[in-house]
């Protein structure tokens, strides 16, 4: 059958380029063709694809990830029949240094784009376009992120603000509970907690707690941590302790805002989202996997028949190192790649922490790491990402719930695995402290200055 390939150099605001490329002869059979995001102008581009071909000619479009526009155009081409490939920009850009080294143009980028079709068609993966609440739960998901992140930047601020303004309110009340915000929207000048003194501040917090009756054994602490804050910084216009409680106010209402919004979107959203795309709810059996972790992989990773094997589904993930390899030496430590949505590389760091808690065959994997490869954690935990990965392809290829099994295949139940984690993978805190980033650094050094000795002396 005859292919066509049409290499389309997407934009955001200005008109899109495309030309055709005729697979069998290799040469370009369309001049360089301009449209916008509309049915018309795409139909001229399809129209001159088919010009002066068979019937049943094969028509490809390969197309960069720019924005949303690849959606856009990529769902009508899909519509009429043609093959939709949407493409890393990295790949772009290094194909366009071999085409043109020293020239970029949206010209020389849409022949590039349908020239990868012949270069490294094994490279290029089909476009799968998510539906309509595929992409509400990708949008719930990440819209829970950024308010998380928002969440714990104004904890961090909290925090950090007490430690100065109070040299540690935590340390007389929990950081974030009801006495702690209190404070912070009441009673934040320290000069004005000593005038008042701890009878009527006990009064108050008695008239104003939600809880009855009401705890005060720390009011007294309050007062004698303000006396150190004033022995301190003498004069109360040093920090201007008004403005900073009301700051104080602004903080802790977005907070309270922030986290009332996470818990909405996920009870209200993504969790229902979830269940309507994964009724099965398979995700779950794995340990460390919850539903919001599930509602994650289920979003982003969507028709898991796209990826044809799990080579393809862990090179879509990015949890896999840089491969650097020449003759018969091979470097190792290489840093995890940039593919795949971040989240999902996040969300399968932070369930590998648990995975390894309770799974066996994670727990060995993350012990062999320490013991043997003298890995610090957070290296140990990406190989235990990738691997939980890999039970998240087979889980939702096969259709079927994982079960728990020790490395030796043996089914067992949740408390024994969690018993064989702790006793037979336990990393000793030695090892610990001799894996992490200060003291390999250390070893790394040593090691360079006993090479650069011996080159000495030879000489």
């Amino acid at each position: 059958m005859d292919t066509r390939i049409i290499g389309i150099d997407l934009a955001v605001k200005a008109a899109h380029k495309a030309i055709v490329l005729d697979q069998a002869s290799n040469r370009f059979v369309s001049k360089m063709l301009t449209f916008h995001t509309d049915p018309a102008q795409i139909d001229r581009v399809l129209a001159a694809a088919r010009a002066d071909a068979p019937d049943d000619v094969r028509l490809v479009a390969v197309m960069e990830a720019t924005g949303m526009a690849w959606y856009s155009v990529g769902v009508y081409l899909h519509r009429h029949g043609v093959q939709v490939y949407r493409v890393n920009g990295q790949q772009v850009a290094d194909l366009r240094r071999v085409y043109k080294r020293h020239a970029k143009s949206d010209r020389i980028d849409a022949r590039v784009l349908a020239r990868l079709m012949l270069v490294c068609p094994e490279r290029l993966h089909r476009c799968s376009f998510p539906t309509g609440p595929q992409m509400a739960l990708q949008r719930a998901c990440r819209e829970v992120a950024l308010l998380k992140e928002q969440v714990i930047a104004d904890k961090n601020r909290l925090l950090a603000t007490d430690q100065f303004a109070w040299l540690g309110l935590s340390d007389i009340v929990s950081a974030y509970d009801d006495a702690a915000c209190w404070v912070r929207a009441h009673w934040y000048d320290p000069w004005r907690v000593v005038q008042a003194g701890e009878a009527a501040i006990t009064a108050a917090w008695c008239a104003a707690s939600p809880q009855q009756p009401a705890d005060t054994s720390w009011i007294l602490d309050l007062v004698r941590r303000a006396e150190q804050v004033i022995a301190l910084y003498g004069d109360p216009e040093q920090i201007s302790y008004a403005l900073l409680q009301a700051h104080l106010q602004r903080v802790q209402e977005r907070l309270r805002t922030a986290q009332a919004q996470v818990d909405h979107l996920r009870l209200k959203l993504v969790r229902p989202l979830y269940r309507q795309l994964h009724p099965q709810r398979h995700l779950e059996s794995l340990r460390g996997v919850g539903q919001d972790s599930a509602a994650v992989y289920i979003a982003f990773v969507g028709d898991i028949l796209r990826f044809p094997s799990l080579h393809d589904f862990r090179g879509w993930s990015g949890m896999i190192p840089f491969s650097r390899q020449s003759g018969e030496g091979q470097a190792k430590g290489l840093h995890i790649t940039k593919a795949g949505p971040n989240l999902v590389k996040a969300t399968a760091f932070i369930d590998a922490q648990v995975a390894r808690q309770w799974d066996p065959q994670i727990a060995a994997i993350y012990h062999k790491q320490m013991m043997s490869y003298g890995k610090h954690h957070l290296q140990a935990l990406c190989a235990c990402a990738t691997h939980l990965l890999d039970r998240i392809y087979v889980v939702l290829r096969e259709k079927r719930p994982y079960e728990l099994r020790d490395v030796d295949g043996t089914p067992l139940d949740k408390h024994l695995a969690r018993q064989i984690c702790q006793e037979r993978y336990h990393v000793p805190e030695e090892v610990r402290r001799r894996n992490n980033h200060r003291v390999r650094k250390e070893r790394r050094e040593r090691k360079v200055e006993r090479r650069l000795n011996r080159r000495k002396k030879k000489q």
